[in-house]
Parts: C-alpha cells; sequence; structure tokens
C-alpha cells in the first residue's frame, strides 16, 4: 500500500503544480525581479501548495495512527497558511515568525514532542529542564528558517530537502520508526513532482509555502525520528541538515561582522557565491546537491560509529565546510585563515633561494 501511495503522491504533484501555477497568477502570488534576485521575469509561487496537498492525499490513503499526527497536520497547516499570506501579500518578518511559532507551539506542546534531556558520550547529562520546551521549538523555528533560506535558485531548497528527507526516511526505517519514514518518503515523492517544474529553468517558485513547510515538516520529522536521550542522536539531525544549517550560521556571521540586521536580506548565501566564482545556475544548484548527499551519508557513517569514529567525523565535516566557506567567500572575499595557514606550512622554493 505504501509504494502505490507513493506513486499517487507523485503524479498528483505533477498534476496539481500547473493548477497552482495558474491559481498563483490569478491572486497575485507571483515574484517579481530584484537586484537580490536571479530571475529576470515575473514568476508564479505558491508552488509549494501542491507538495502541501499531494502529502495530504498521502496522509488521508494511509491514515497513519499515531498519537501526536494531527498535531503534525495542524501545524503543517499553519505553516501553509503563513506561507501562502506572504507570497500573495509580503507580510513582515513579525508576523511570518509568528506564525512558525505557533506551528512548533503545537507540535511541542500539544503534540508532547520536545527534548528534555541528553546523555553525554562520556558520561553525565544535561537536563533541560524548563528550557526543553522552548529549545526544542527554536529548533522547529531555525531549521524551518533555514530550508528557507537556500531557497534562492531554481530547484534548490527543493532538491535539497529530498536528499533530507530520504536520509530520514533510510535511518528512520532503520530504527524502526515507521510513521517518520512514511511520512517523509510521501513529502519527499511529492517534492520531486513538484521540482519537474521547479528545476532550472523554473516555470513555478515554490514560494514561502513550500520552504517553510519544507523546512518545518523536515525539523519535526528529525525530532520524531531521532527523539533520543544521546548525544549522538541529537547530532544526527544537524549533519543531515548540514548545508541549510551551515548557510544560515556564516549568514549571521557575515551580517554580524558587516554590523547589518540579522534579518537583512542580501546576496552572499552559498548560491550566490558559487555563482559569483564562475559556476552555472545548474552546476551550483548539481554541487550543492552533492555536497547535501556528501552530508547525508555522513550522517548515516555517524550514527554507526563509536565515539571517537564520531567525533573523527565532526572533524572532517567541520574542516571540509570551512575550506569550502574560504574558497567561496562565504563571510568576506580576505576570509582565508585556514587556507592562508596551509599555504604558510609549504616549503620554500629552493630555486627561489
Amino acid at each position: 500500500m505504501l509504494y502505490i501511495t507513493l506513486i499517487l503522491c507523485f503524479f498528483a504533484s505533477i498534476l496539481l503544480t500547473p493548477l497552482v501555477k495558474k491559481l498563483a497568477f490569478k491572486i497575485g502570488a507571483t515574484d517579481k525581479p530584484n537586484k537580490r534576485k536571479v530571475h529576470q521575469n515575473i514568476m508564479p509561487r505558491l508552488g509549494g501548495l501542491a507538495i502541501f496537498l499531494s502529502f495530504l492525499i498521502g496522509m488521508f490513503v494511509l491514515h497513519p495512527n499515531v498519537a501526536f499526527h494531527w498535531e503534525v497536520l495542524l501545524g503543517s497547516f499553519i505553516i501553509i497558511l503563513t506561507g501562502a499570506i506572504d507570497d500573495v501579500k509580503e507580510i513582515s518578518p513579525k508576523v511570518k515568525l509568528a506564525g512558525q511559532v505557533l506551528a512548533a507551539y503545537i507540535v511541542v506542546v500539544m503534540g508532547d514532542l520536545n527534548v528534555e534531556f541528553i546523555n553525554l558520550p562520556f558520561g553525565g547529562e544535561i537536563n533541560f529542564g524548563v528550557l526543553s520546551i522552548p529549545l526544542t521549538m527554536i529548533w522547529i523555528v531555525g531549521i524551518t528558517n533555514a530550508i528557507n533560506l537556500i531557497d534562492g535558485l531554481d530547484g534548490l531548497a527543493g532538491g535539497v530537502s529530498t536528499i533530507a528527507l530520504f536520509t530520514i526516511a533510510a535511518m528512520a526505517g532503520v530504527m524502526g520508526q515507521t510513521y517518520v519514514m512514511i511520512v517523509a518518503l510521501i513529502v519527499a515523492v511529492s517534492t520531486i513532482g513538484f521540482l519537474f517544474y521547479n528545476f532550472y529553468p523554473a516555470k513555478i517558485f515554490m514560494g514561502d509555502t513550500g520552504a517553510l513547510f519544507l523546512g518545518f515538516i523536515i525539523a519535526v520529522l528529525s525530532l520524531l525520528g531521532f527523539k533520543g536521550i544521546t548525544f549522538i542522536s541529537l547530532v544526527i539531525p544537524v549533519i543531515i541538515l548540514g548545508v541549510p544549517i551551515s548557510d544560515t550560521f556564516f549568514a549571521i556571521v557575515r551580517r554580524l561582522v558587516n554590523k547589518q540586521p540579522l534579518s537583512a536580506p542580501d546576496k552572499s548565501h552559498m548560491h550566490h557565491c558559487l555563482l559569483r566564482v564562475g559556476f552555472s545556475h545548474r552546476q551550483a544548484v548539481l554541487l550543492i546537491y552533492v555536497m547535501s548527499a556528501i552530508f547525508g551519508l555522513a550522517a548515516f557513517i555517524f550514527s554507526q560509529a563509536t565515539v571517537w569514529g564520531s567525533l573523527i567525523v565532526i572533524a572532517a565535516l567541520v574542516l571540509a565546510i570551512e575550506l569550502i566557506v574560504e574558497k567561496i567567500g562565504l563571510i568576506r572575499e580576505d576570509y582565508k585563515p585556514l587556507i592562508k595557514f596551509v599555504k604558510g606550512l609549504r616549503p620554500v622554493n629552493m630555486k627561489n633561494r
């Protein structure tokens, strides 16, 4: 039944997307080009509605019976409503954040989904106490916005989200988390159907409707799937979402360094930097896909490794991220401490003596 449902959701997304495109033009949910945007023509957004409707079809067919299911659906609806209103009217960041907080509250408090404590790898534990609920909500809101921030090139957010969802589904299947696996697969195939229209050159954008929904559902599923009480289970979703989390982290650093407001938009995200150093639109998207897949594979290796092996994986990822950041100028073009350090270690050319 699952395979039939996945096929149904895939084709539902393909059939619904052109209808949503017509609706977007009709209600004015369009994206006009400006100096911060890559596209040159007026584009319909709201495409995430097709993903969400396909997701609902899958949920209706399978009708999973778990305690927190309806809270997940209700939170998703709040997120979709928030994104759709923003796609049409461009609401203020505060109003958009309020919608995200409400959705997170529904899942965390009403659905009783919060991380109360974790066991540390070398003994001892961290008990979050009264901070468990706000910290869990911050995680959901943070990941929701991380996916939204990378939605800057055709097919980018959809592809990265799909890779993350398949990684979560695979690991959830291994761990026996059936509900997480089913929901992740349904959202993934629904997103693939949408990517037929969203990959470069895009015919429609997913808009905040899609980016916020994908970020929200990934954040919730990562908590459901890896809601263990160990440090390892807490780090796994961070690794899976390494690309959007890294991009968001360095966007914050970049704005602090440049003394800009944290909410100030710019054209220096990872995908912008790749375009600036010479990659084409398609190449930049595919390169970030590859990076996302590597993070997904690293998360799986991390989950199976010993404590010391896990630390080696984290160290290798941090080193790789720093090299990429310096190479493409993600913070500043002159920020290259590691590259300069490595160059300083090179032996002096004897011919120049």
